[in-house]
């Protein structure tokens, strides 16, 4: 890969260097998506929780009664933090993947290429994204088949690919930014069951945020889970909207993905050390 990376390298040498950084990110997206080509049973294994979520624990949910949903079932209220959470579930384990490559010496190849560091973690961000755009259609199906009223009009659809493709580029490289601090799988993995299940509770999926005392609302708005939860809902149901407001969950979004990308850059290089 660093070689086909020094060949592209060459023959960008006189392109402009937006473009130049722009072709070699995704150089690395590609290289990264061939794994997901040969191991699709990975997607599989990740589809089984929003069936979980959406099948067993939202009918029982929305028995309670006890949780104000705007108007909205509680069902149609919980889809969306439910394609979240699987998106994020998906993603915070993409980190494993570069703890193996040191293993196995391929990052090594990776960190003499040409190519900036910044390229190299902004490539594995993108190439998150298929993932959740696969997910994103599976917990449509689901949810369909539920009862769950959606919405299809062209422009809400291409807004909700368009932020599960941002919220698994976010945690995917907060993923790697853990990655590069615990540095052995069995210590990422332990960190990654750590992190999920807060991420998860402390934001909007499963209720609203109202409903949580103070102090967790400060940390539920400080979650870019949160804001991702509060577009696709206002996005994907029908009477579904954005508490937080449209400008907000994408502008927070985004700054999170670059706060990220410009911290993985720091670390990515001393996880060979």
């Amino acid at each position: 890969m660093s070689q086909e990376l020094a060949v592209r390298h060459g023959a960008w040498s006189d392109t402009p260097r937006p473009l130049a950084l722009l072709l070699q990110i995704l150089a690395v997206a590609e290289a990264d998506l061939r794994k997901l080509l040969h191991d699709p049973a990975e997607l599989f294994t990740r589809m089984l929780q929003p069936v979980l979520w959406l099948v067993v624990f939202a009918p029982v949910f929305s028995r309670t009664r006890v949780i104000p949903t705007g108007g909205l079932r509680y069902i149609d209220f919980m889809a969306p933090g439910v394609l979240a959470q699987s998106v994020m579930f998906g993603a915070i384990f993409h980190g494993i993947s570069v703890i193996w490559e040191r293993d196995q010496g391929i990052l090594q190849k990776f960190l003499v290429s040409p190519a900036p560091r910044v390229a190299l973690v902004a490539g594995r961000a993108i190439a998150s994204a298929p993932r959740g755009v696969v997910q994103a259609l599976v917990v449509y199906l689901i949810a369909l088949v539920m009862g769950v009223e959606l919405q299809f009009e062209i422009w809400r659809i291409a807004g909700v690919l368009l932020s599960v493709m941002l919220g698994a580029a976010i945690f995917s490289t907060f993923s790697l930014v853990a990655a590069c601090v615990v540095k052995t799988r069995d210590r990422f993995v332990g960190i990654g069951q750590l992190l999920t299940m807060p991420l998860f509770f402390a934001s909007n999926a499963i209720y609203p945020l109202s409903m949580m005392p103070n102090w967790l609302q400060v940390l539920a708005r400080i979650n870019p889970l949160s804001y991702q939860v509060d577009l696709l809902r206002a996005l994907m149901v029908r009477g579904g909207h954005t508490v937080l407001g449209f400008g907000t969950d994408v502008a927070v979004q985004v700054l999170w993905l670059a706060l990220l990308i410009a911290i993985a850059t720091k670390l990515y290089p001393r996880i060979v050390i």
